[in-house]
C-alpha cells in the first residue's frame, strides 16, 4: 500500500510542474482571491502601508515557493503578527508612523538572520519545546487584540491616538455610539457575509471566496455612498426622537496605494540598532514568525491528502531568506500561514507551484489594477480582520482547551491575560513559567524538568524497546524526539510507561503523532504501561499521572 502511494506522490520541481500545471493554477488562482483583501488589510492593521503586504505574499509565492521545504504551503503575511509588528512600529518610531516602518523593515532584517541560522542548526524541532495550550493562548490573545483594535475601523471611529490597549478596549462602546453610519454599514455587512459563509453548506457557493465578496460588495457600496469624494453626511436628519449622526466622508476610508508599485519599495533604517526597543522588536518577530510557522506548516502536512512531511529546517531557512528579502524591500515578516494554505489545499493543490501562481498572479494584479485596489473600503478589509480575529479567540477554543483539563485552560487564560496586560513575548514566558510551575507542584523534579531519563533498548524480534522513567514534558522530550527520528520508521517501538510517573499533553501528542507515523510508513507503535495513568480529563490526549496506589 506505501509503495502504490510513493508512487503516485506528485513529482516536484519542473516535472511536477508539467504534471500539476492545470490542479496547481486553479488553486493558486482561488488563494491569490482570498490573500489579495487579507495582505491589504494585515499590513494596513500592522502600521505598514497597503502595498507591504501585497510585497510579502508576491515573494513568498514567487521566490520562497522554489527553495522552500514544504509542497502545499502558502507563504505570506498573517494576523498572527500583526501585535508584533504594530508593537515595533509603534515603540521605533516614537509617534512618526514611517520612521517607525523604516526601522521595523530593519528589525525584520536581522531577524531575518537568526531565521536563517536556526534553519541551519536545524532548530525546527524546538517548536516543541512551546505547549499547545500556551500556543494557543498567545493566538487567542492575539485575535481579542486585533478585534479591539478593528472594530474601531469598522464603524469609523478613531479612538483616541496613542491609546493603549486597555483604553482601545475601553473605547469601543464609544466608538459604537459614535459610529459613522455609512462606514458601519459597509463594516457590518462584510461581517454579516463572512458569518452567513461560515455556515453556508452549499458545494458550489462554498467554493466563492468569502473574502472577494466581502470586498466586492465593499467596493459597491464606496461607490454607492460616494467615498471618492470628500463630503458630510447626515444620518437621519429629520427623527427628532434619535440622536443626530453627522460624518465626514472621503477617500480617507478608502485603501491608499500608489499607482505606480515600483513606488511602493522602502528601505530599512538601522539608525535604532543599538536600543533595546530594537532588539525586543528583533527577538519578538524572529520567535513568533518562526513558531507561527513552524506549526502552521506542521498543521498543513496532516492536512495534505499524500501525507507527505515537510523538511521544517528547510523551510524556516527558506522563510528567514524570503523575510530578508521583504525587509530591505518594505515588506512586512512572511509565515507559512494556515488559513491560504488550507484553501490551497482544499482547492487540489499538488505541489509548491500553486504558490508559485497565487504570488504571480498577485504581482499582475497590484501592476495592472492599483485603481481598483484604492476603491476597496478599509471597513470591508478590517471586517476581514475583526472575523479572523474572533476565529482565534472563539469560545470553541476555550471549549477545545478545557476539553483536555482545567490545567490546560488555567495554562491558555494566563498567557491571555499575561500577552494582553504586558507585551507578547513576556505573555508566553509568563505561561511557560506557570507551566513549570504547575509540574513542579505536581512532583516533576527540577533536574527533570529539562532531561528525561530514558532508555532504547533493541528487542530480539527486531522491536525497539523505549522505556521512561520519571517524568516526560513538553520541556524535556526533545531527546526522546531525535532518537526516535533515528529510528527505521518500519520498525515496532514499544513504549514503557510503567515507571513514568507524569505525562503531559505535549507529550501526549508527540505519542499520537509517533502511532500514527508508525501505521503510516508500515511500522507499529505500542504502549505498555499507560493503563495505569489517571487522566486529568476525559480527552485521550490528556495530561495524565500514575495512579496514586501505584505510585
Amino acid at each position: 500500500m506505501n509503495d502504490i502511494m510513493a508512487n503516485t506522490l506528485p513529482k516536484t520541481g519542473f516535472a511536477g510542474l508539467k504534471d500539476n500545471w492545470r490542479n496547481d493554477l486553479l488553486a493558486g488562482f482561488l488563494v491569490f482571491l482570498i490573500a489579495m483583501p487579507l495582505c491589504l488589510g494585515i499590513s494596513m492593521a500592522s502600521g505598514f502601508p497597503p502595498s507591504a503586504g501585497i510585497i510579502t505574499a508576491i515573494i513568498g509565492g514567487i521566490i520562497v515557493s522554489r527553495i522552500s521545504g514544504s509542497f502545499v504551503t502558502i507563504n505570506g503575511p498573517a494576523a498572527g503578527l500583526i501585535v508584533v509588528v504594530l508593537g515595533a512600529v509603534q515603540a521605533l518610531g516614537e509617534g512618526d508612523a514611517m520612521a517607525g516602518y523604516r526601522y521595523t523593515l530593519a528589525a525584520i532584517v536581522v531577524a531575518s538572520v537568526f531565521q536563517i541560522v536556526l534553519g541551519f542548526v536545524k532548530a525546527g524541532r524546538l517548536s516543541s519545546f512551546f505547549p499547545a495550550s500556551i500556543v494557543h493562548g498567545m493566538l487567542a490573545a492575539i485575535g481579542i487584540i486585533i478585534m479591539a483594535k478593528q472594530i474601531h475601523v469598522v464603524v469609523g471611529y478613531a479612538p483616541a491616538k496613542g491609546s493603549s490597549l486597555l483604553n482601545t478596549i475601553a473605547q469601543i462602546p464609544n466608538s459604537i455610539i459614535n459610529l459613522n453610519p455609512e462606514i458601519a454599514i459597509i463594516g457590518f455587512t462584510g461581517l454579516a457575509i463572512l458569518i452567513i459563509w461560515s455556515m453556508l453548506k452549499h458545494p458550489v457557493l462554498k467554493m466563492i471566496p468569502a473574502p472577494l465578496i466581502v470586498v466586492l460588495v465593499g467596493i459597491g457600496l464606496g461607490r454607492y455612498f460616494d467615498l471618492d469624494h470628500e463630503h458630510m453626511y447626515l444620518f437621519l436628519p429629520d427623527a427628532h426622537f434619535l440622536p443626530h449622526h453627522e460624518a465626514t466622508i472621503g477617500p480617507a476610508f478608502l485603501v491608499a496605494i500608489s499607482e505606480d508599485f515600483m513606488s511602493s519599495f522602502y528601505f530599512p533604517d538601522f539608525s535604532k540598532i543599538l536600543t533595546i526597543e530594537f532588539w525586543e522588536a528583533v527577538v519578538s518577530i524572529c520567535l513568533v514568525g518562526s513558531l507561527e510557522s513552524l506549526l502552521s506548516t506542521m498543521a498543513v502536512d496532516k492536512l495534505d491528502p499524500f501525507k507527505r512531511h515537510s523538511n521544517l529546517d528547510k523551510d524556516l531557512t527558506a522563510v528567514g531568506a524570503g523575510n530578508l528579502l521583504c525587509g530591505l524591500i518594505g515588506g512586512l515578516p512572511m509565515i507559512a500561514e494556515i488559513v491560504r494554505s488550507s484553501a490551497n489545499v482544499n482547492n487540489g493543490a499538488r505541489t509548491n507551484w500553486a504558490n508559485f501562481f497565487h504570488g504571480v498572479l498577485l504581482l499582475i494584479f497590484v501592476a495592472l489594477f492599483p485603481r481598483l485596489i484604492h476603491s476597496i473600503p478599509l471597513a470591508a478589509l478590517a471586517s476581514l480582520l475583526v472575523f479572523t480575529g474572533f476565529r482565534l479567540a472563539s469560545p470553541k477554543e476555550f471549549g477545545k482547551v478545557l476539553g483536555l483539563g482545567k490545567d490546560q485552560l488555567l495554562l491558555f487564560l494566563i498567557t491571555i491575560v499575561g500577552v494582553i496586560a504586558t507585551d507578547l513575548l513576556l505573555g508566553v514566558v509568563i505561561g511557560i513559567v506557570t507551566k513549570f510551575a504547575l509540574h513542579s507542584f505536581r512532583g516533576v523534579k527540577i533536574t527533570n524538568l529539562f532531561s528525561m531519563i530514558f532508555e532504547l533498548t533493541p528487542q530480539p524480534d527486531d522491536s525497539i524497546l523505549i522505556t521512561i522513567h520519571g517524568a516526560a514534558i513538553f520541556s524535556n522530550m526533545l531527546a526522546l524526539k531525535t532518537a526516535i527520528q533515528a529510528i527505521d520508521p518500519k520498525k515496532t517501538i514499544i513504549f514503557q510507561l510503567n515507571d513514568t510517573f507524569f505525562i503531559d499533553h505535549t507529550v501526549m501528542e508527540f505519542f499520537h503523532d509517533c502511532q500514527h507515523n508508525a501505521e503510516k510508513n508500515g511500522g507499529q507503535c505500542d504502549f505498555v504501561g499507560l493503563e495505569y495513568h489517571e487522566a486529568f480529563a476525559d480527552h485521550p490526549l490528556a495530561a495524565r499521572r500514575i495512579k496514586p496506589h501505584l505510585a
